[in-house]
């Protein structure tokens, strides 16, 4: 193997496990982390690594390939067809006001109206990949900002296809391709060809996902090979890959059509978490290959100008963004989130600019130029994302809620729930039932401001932020439940309170045994896993169906629930031995059911039941639920 590939894969790695742990740990996110460690290893900078950016970015692209086959998988049209109204209408107006905007500032600037329309269409793009990599870092995709902001960029990354269609009906004239280069099918075409053939090649990727690519899998899939199934998934991206760029067009595109047509097969779901490992590790290097590709020399010798452009893209993008988010009727914080996360220009802006620059709508120098500002902007993205959470939305978004939550406050509630979607609200209202008063924190502030007009007591925030948990009155209250969906934020919260707030009982959800696992090794004792008792409580509803009287197939399932706590402290320990908590868990396992059998035994009314269904089929109903 090649030394020299084998020194940038180190660096590469290197940079990952040094910048974002320190960037996590600081709060900034990894994207920054990512995005930073690129910068100083990068050509322009320390020059760890060779090449050109583009041509850094041309290998890394290949994460934003993987990501957007996963989105695809993701959207089935049904789903698609609910939130048509949210996509189109979001969607649309972000990007025609935002293409308007930028239209006429580059034919301010003296641009052809061709080449300033095509502009302005590839700046009116974002990052899907820093805006989902970021929203579900920070636990706000399932806000409004976050349901707004997905809206928007699945509009865009569809529109891309009329637009790359649209491209070469703009281009001024094509140009011979140089003697030694590359050519695409494209090239060489008169526009209208160009358009014809590129639609007929999106045609082609989404017959060839429903009747060759599905039957293929279902072939594999006969198989049992569990290591073929994932070669034929990365077959399945790399070739769909391949054939767009080789047409011309961009393979991200083409993957994003594949998933898509994918989403309503059989294989939906292992063909996610087959490519999954693979998407995180290639969207890293798309990251370090952004700040990698940043031209630090054009900015020393434009300074001006390019800081110029890329504040001048920022601001167009950001009033827009908030226009959309006051027509939309969102509050004044979910409105800042929403601009903020989309104020940067895309990943398919390079894909666009490049297209662009083929066709001749751009020359070479304002080419690189705006492939700069399409760099410089999506690096600072994520320190605009922390400006705003730090600084404005805490003097500003956050004020008239904790004002009005202040007497609440002076109540001082025992209770403390972080997160309140449907487990915490479920906690939250079964406790109110019971005449126990609970503090709420959440970062969704339309649900606050709905859960506030219900009478709780509500703090917008994230509640792992010290000041936020101190204001809730966790220095005051005794206990604190840990609600929120991600396991990493959950655990991120369990650190810090037992850190500040030792006093503080902590009940945290967990997402099942791997999650319980980590919350054990960190000291937490009380821990709930989301989905065992609702698949306990089937389970007796089941036996009861089935002819066990109600009282004793409660009281199993008690002692069922009793014995898989306790058998899930003993695996605890074997878990990252494979063999040895293979053979635990059946040990378990046939331990639980001795038990079970014993407890029937022991007490004949848990005994009282029949397999016999004829003679239970003419029972009557009322006889299930009998004592």
């Amino acid at each position: 193997m090649n030394p020299a590939f084998l020194q940038d894969a180190l660096i590469y790695l290197a940079t990952a496990l040094v910048f974002v742990p320190v960037a996590r740990r600081l709060g900034l996110g990894s994207v920054l982390g990512y995005l930073i460690g690129g910068i100083l290893i990068g050509p322009h900078f320390l020059g760890l690594i060779g090449g050109e950016g583009k041509d850094i970015l041309h290998f890394a692209e290949f994460g934003v390939v993987m990501m957007l086959f996963l989105i695809g998988l993701e959207l089935e049209p049904a789903h698609l067809w609910r939130m048509r109204r949210l996509i189109l209408g979001t969607g649309s107006f972000q990007m025609g006001v935002t293409t308007l905007c930028f239209l006429g500032a580059f034919l301010l600037l003296g641009f052809p109206w061709q080449a300033a329309l095509a502009s302005g269409l590839a700046l009116s793009m974002s990052s899907t990949a820093i805006v989902l990599q970021t929203l579900k870092e920070k636990g706000l995709d399932r806000t409004q900002s976050g349901r707004s902001a997905f809206a928007a960029l699945l509009f865009q990354d569809v529109a891309v296809i009329p637009i790359l269609a649209a491209l070469p009906l703009l281009a001024l004239y094509t140009a011979p391709v140089p003697d030694g280069a590359s050519r695409t099918f494209l090239e060489g075409l008169p526009g209208w060809a160009q358009t014809v053939a590129l639609l007929g090649t999106v045609g082609l990727v989404i017959l060839g996902g429903r009747f060759v690519a599905v039957p293929f899998l279902r072939f594999i899939a006969r198989l049992r090979l569990r290591e073929l199934f994932t070669v034929s998934a990365l077959f399945i991206v790399v070739a769909t890959a391949y054939i767009m760029g080789r047409v011309g067009l961009s393979p991200a595109l083409g993957t994003f059509l594949a998933g898509v047509v994918l989403a309503n097969s059989e294989y939906r779901h292992e063909l996610e978490s087959d490519i999954e490992p693979f998407k995180g590790l290639l969207l890293g290097l798309f990251f370090i290959g952004v700040g990698a590709s940043i031209n630090f020399h054009l900015i020393v010798i434009r300074p001006l100008e390019i800081l110029a452009l890329v504040g001048g893209a920022i601001a167009i993008k950001l009033l827009v963004l908030c226009l959309t988010g006051r027509v939309a009727r969102m509050s004044f914080d979910q409105t800042l989130l929403f601009s903020v996360s989309l104020s940067q220009v895309g990943e398919f802006a390079f894909v666009l600019f490049s297209f662009m620059y083929q066709l001749h709508l751009l020359p070479a120098e304002w080419t690189d130029r705006m492939m700069g500002v399409t760099a410089i902007s999506m690096t600072v993205t994520p320190l605009l994302l922390l400006v705003s959470e730090r600084l404005i939305l805490p003097r500003f978004g956050t004020r008239e809620t904790e004002e009005k939550a202040t007497d609440a406050v002076d109540l001082r509630p025992p209770v403390i729930i972080a997160g309140f979607g449907p487990f915490g609200s479920t906690v939250g209202r079964f406790l109110r039932a019971n005449g126990v008063q609970a503090t709420i924190l959440d970062t969704d502030s339309d649900r606050v401001d709905l859960l506030r007009k219900m009478g709780f007591t509500v703090f917008y925030g994230d509640a792992t932020r010290l000041d936020i948990l101190q204001a809730a009155g966790a220095d005051r209250a005794r206990i604190l439940i840990a609600a929120i969906g991600s396991p990493d934020i959950n655990q991120d919260l369990v650190e810090k309170v037992q850190q500040r707030f030792p006093h503080l009982t902590l009940m945290v959800r967990a997402q099942g045994r791997p999650d319980a696992y980590t919350l054990m090794d960190m000291g937490i004792r009380n821990i709930y896993r989301e989905s065992l008792d609702t698949s306990v409580r089937l389970g007796i509803d089941a036996l009861v169906k089935l002819g066990f009287r109600r009282y004793s197939a409660t009281r199993a399932g008690q002692n069922f629930l009793k014995y898989d706590e306790a058998a899930m402290h003993r695996l605890a320990p074997h878990r990252h031995d494979e063999s040895a908590y293979i053979f635990t868990t059946r040990e378990q396992v046939e331990l639980q059911e001795r038990l079970l059998a014993h407890d029937r035994e022991a007490n004949p009314a848990l005994n009282d039941h029949a397999w016999d269904s004829e003679a239970r089929v003419d029972r009557p109903p009322d006889a299930e639920t009998g004592p």
